[in-house]
């Protein structure tokens, strides 16, 4: 299993983030790079949280069909799943949570959808951040909020609308 570890601590108008980023693929040379992970999710981020903690695992569709089944009741993979982490840390910090990308069920629905990887890579990113905020879209009114605040997340880091 390959793990990085990556702060950002600079000064910027985006709250800081310890993101543990880990990845259980072989061959994994097509995935987004840490950093752009860590511009993502920051994107989403509460600006009140100063400091916060993600953990982003990257699993392949045997891991994530187990997953979905045991947390879900759904036994097939998906393509992201959420899991709200402690909350406030006795440094002050938060730890948001955890999100499980599935690599194979990303890059399966990027084709069917002929959007770019890297673009959707980016959406499930910002959409797993937001469920780890307490946004979802069980009802029509949550996901029209959700939806804005992805679209509008997006776009800010120059990706276009991924429900159009």
């Amino acid at each position: 299993m390959n793990r990085v570890r990556a702060k950002t601590s600079r000064a910027s108008p985006e709250p800081r983030l310890a993101l543990d980023l880990s990845c259980s693929l072989r061959g994994d040379g097509r995935l987004p790079r840490v950093a752009q992970f860590s511009r993502w999710a920051r994107a989403a981020l509460p600006p009140e949280r100063p400091h916060v903690a993600l953990s982003i695992r990257i699993v392949g569709a045997t891991t994530s069909r187990r997953l979905n089944e045991r947390y879900r009741g759904k036994p097939r993979p998906t393509n992201v799943l959420s899991f709200a982490g402690p909350g406030l840390l006795p440094d002050g910090g938060f730890g948001l949570g955890e999100l499980v990308l599935c690599a194979p069920v990303i890059e399966r629905e990027a084709r069917a959808g002929s959007r770019a990887p890297l673009a959707h890579w980016a959406h499930l990113t910002v959409h797993g951040v937001l469920h780890l905020r307490g946004y979802d879209h069980e009802r029509d009114d949550e996901a029209r909020r959700m939806m804005f605040l992805e679209r509008q997340i997006l776009d800010r880091l120059g990706f276009s609308d991924p429900y159009a």
